[in-house]
């Protein structure tokens, strides 16, 4: 039941609360499990959760055991760090515990439900609804005002007043899904800055269809774009390159600039190749990179090269080695946010707290999760800003 805060908002008629919330995705609900009973929770969408419904192929990669500051990319790197620390990957482990949710480690820290990703967002309603949280799907949010003593929302066919207004729409990312730019027209509207967005964690295109005939075919590389590197698995498809050291390196990159691949990372290519002319002289180049590349990739990386080994001279298979190891793209684009997993950019740090989330200019209003500007790298560290994020408003309003 939602409970009538005894301040201005009483002055008022229609419904009276403590703390509204918009939007229940992972940071929303997360933050409706702390903010106190008088809380409202408020989607469009006619489900809840449903980037946690999808994320990680149905298991949900709910958190990172490596999360670390060093792992966002913000205007200001050092914003998210307060959240960070006083929620850490841990401590939602042990709720997930709690509940009674099997997990499993997968590479580099990730953490997977054992079962269903579904399994989270009911952890996240009970948890929610435990607290008194009251949940609304399938609402449109109209106006939003401020009276001077509280925020005044229509949601639906009611209206709203409420002392904490909390933004957590999310971001641009997947657009199908319900996603929009409310969270930055919100900011806009009272006063804060929002920066620059793009869609991050995102698939990159090629002009003319040019690995189309590479289209399934996967394999481990050191990807790097601007400042991110990345070791990791990189796949063609129809469109271009996918797989996380794409997706990871996607957020690094911007248009025009050249992308790296280090299609070897753990083998020298040189080595291999002299070996392959001093036993096995006959065999072409192709047949050669056949040992260390899957059938196809050998093929078209070797389609020039049909002569056998014995006939290369050293410093031709050197060339063929650092152009392997350095292998050098310029991506025609991305898939944008139709398939983003993340919008870049977003809330301008410089006007929220960092350790409430609240807005510097606007008390009780804050901003959560993906809205803001702080992104994750690929692997459960956007969820983990999620719950810190969330974490940090809810407890904050609670009082």
């Amino acid at each position: 039941m939602l409970l009538r805060p005894r301040d201005d908002c009483a002055k008022h008629r229609g419904m009276e609360i403590d703390t509204l919330i918009l939007g229940a995705g992972a940071a929303g609900l997360f933050c409706a499990a702390h903010a106190g009973g008088s809380t409202l929770v408020v989607d469009h969408a006619r489900a809840p959760g449903e980037k946690i419904r999808i994320s990680g192929g149905g298991r949900c990669n709910f958190t990172n055991t490596g999360t670390d500051p060093d792992a966002f990319l913000s205007a200001n790197p050092h914003f998210c760090k307060s959240a960070l620390a006083r929620y850490s990957p841990w401590d939602f482990v042990a709720q997930v515990d709690r509940h009674g949710i099997a997990w499993h480690e997968k590479t580099l820290g990730q953490l997977f439900c054992d079962g269903r990703s579904t399994q989270i967002v009911d952890m996240l309603l009970a948890e929610a609804r435990g607290a008194g949280a009251e949940i609304r799907l399938g609402t449109e949010v109209g106006e939003i005002g401020h009276d001077g003593g509280c925020f005044v929302v229509g949601v639906g066919a009611d209206t709203v007043r409420a002392r904490h207004l909390i933004v957590a729409t999310g971001g641009k990312s997947i657009p199908k899904m319900g996603a929009t730019g409310l969270a930055y027209r919100v900011a806009a509207q009272f006063g804060l800055a929002v920066t620059e967005t793009r869609a991050g964690l995102v698939p990159y295109t090629f002009p003319d269809g040019r690995f189309a005939d590479l289209a399934g075919v996967s394999l481990p590389v050191r990807a790097t774009a601007g400042a991110g590197s990345f070791d990791e698995a990189m796949l063609f498809t129809h469109r271009g390159l996918s797989g996380p050291a794409m997706l990871q390196t996607s957020s690094f990159w911007d248009e025009g600039d050249t992308l790296c691949v280090d299609l070897s990372p753990a083998l020298p290519l040189f080595d291999a190749l002299c070996q392959a002319k001093a036993t096995e002289g006959r065999r072409t180049l192709k047949s050669a990179l056949s040992r260390h590349f899957p059938a196809r990739l050998a093929a078209y990386l070797a389609a020039d090269d049909a002569a056998p080994l014995a006939e290369y001279p050293d410093a031709r298979l050197r060339e063929i080695a650092d152009g392997l190891h350095r292998w050098t793209l310029t991506p025609g684009g991305t898939e944008g946010y139709r398939t983003a997993e993340v919008t870049l950019g977003g809330v301008d740090t410089g006007g929220l707290s960092s350790r409430t989330m609240e807005a510097k200019g606007v008390p009780g209003l804050h901003f959560i999760g993906e809205c803001v500007d702080v992104t994750g790298w690929l692997g459960g560290y956007n969820f983990q800003w999620a719950w810190a994020s969330g974490f940090a408003a809810g407890v904050a309003v609670a009082g």
